[in-house]
């Protein structure tokens, strides 16, 4: 099978089932480090490299045409930040956004899904304007991520 046929199978089937929910985490370091490795290990199963080769990552993704899965996240993370933002003011989800949490112990915060996300906007140079504008917010995110 031709190399860049199985980067497009790897987009169409198998990246949509490892990011199946995943835009409703508060996904942290360890977390995006492993989903990089997995993709990176079927990247490389898939093309027939191993780690005894030395090829780096960036070559194994510029021969299949795939953007890395981090990226990915943060985009799908978006997408649904902008739909939950352009809902009703009355919708639950958008409600649960307002909601207090409890007084926090010492030491640093725990992460949440809004400061993932206003991290993911803050790398993009997104502003929070942007999100009512359906059409204009999924042009920027395309853009930051185009493959």
């Amino acid at each position: 099978m031709p190399v860049r046929t199985k980067g497009t199978v790897y987009k169409t089937a198998i990246r949509p089932a490892i990011l199946y929910g995943t835009e409703t985490w508060a996904a942290k370091n360890v977390h995006t480090q492993k989903l990089h490795t997995a993709e990176m290990r079927m990247l490389r199963w898939s093309s027939g490299v191993t780690l005894k080769d030395k090829v780096r990552n960036e070559y194994i993704r510029g021969s299949l045409k795939v953007a890395p899965i981090t990226d990915k996240l943060a985009e799908t993370r978006l997408r649904w930040y902008g739909h939950v933002m352009r809902r009703p003011e009355d919708f639950v989800v958008k409600k649960c956004l307002s909601i207090a949490t409890s007084k926090r112990g010492s030491g640093r915060p725990p992460a949440t899904w809004l400061t993932t996300v206003q991290r993911d906007m803050k790398t993009l140079s997104l502003q929070c304007n942007d999100v009512y504008d359906r059409n204009k917010w999924c042009d920027m995110i395309k853009k930051a991520d185009p493959v």
